[in-house]
């Protein structure tokens, strides 16, 4: 089998000479192609892109927990005693009575003697609102 062309001829039946078309170098004189080392870009990127997750989840954690604190302030006062419809906007206050059970009142900590929670006011809707705390921990 002899071939009609030299091996450092581009050649082919379909498209002919077509070396100057080609995206990579087909003769020996032809610059060197070398693959770009991305190793530096990719952990730039990486470390990067891990920040801006890692914060994002920092403000989700955060915003969780202060959802939880809500959560556990609104069970606390509705299954509190009171025999009043709280107002909304309106503060009150809980207490924790002699039996260790949670009541509401509109009475303030420095009218009377009793073990004062906290103060809280009633949204629009009807979500209790922590203003102050005193004793308080959950």
């Amino acid at each position: 089998m002899k071939k009609d062309k030299p091996d450092n001829v581009v050649f082919s039946d379909e498209h002919g000479y077509n070396a100057s078309l080609l995206p990579y170098a087909t003769s020996v004189g032809a610059p060197v192609i070398k693959a770009d080392d991305l190793t530096g870009w990719k952990n730039m990127g990486i470390n990067k892109v891990n920040k801006e997750f890692e914060s994002k989840f920092f403000v989700l954690k955060m915003q969780y927990q202060n959802l939880i604190k809500e959560f556990q302030w609104n069970e606390r006062v509705y299954n509190a005693r009171f025999s009043f419809e709280p107002i909304v906007g309106e503060i009150y206050h809980l207490y924790k009575d002699a039996d260790g059970f949670d009541f509401l009142s509109l009475i303030g900590p420095k009218e009377w003697n009793k073990e004062h929670i906290g103060t809280l006011r009633l949204n629009s809707d009807k979500k209790w609102i922590l203003i102050d705390l005193t004793n308080a921990v959950f």
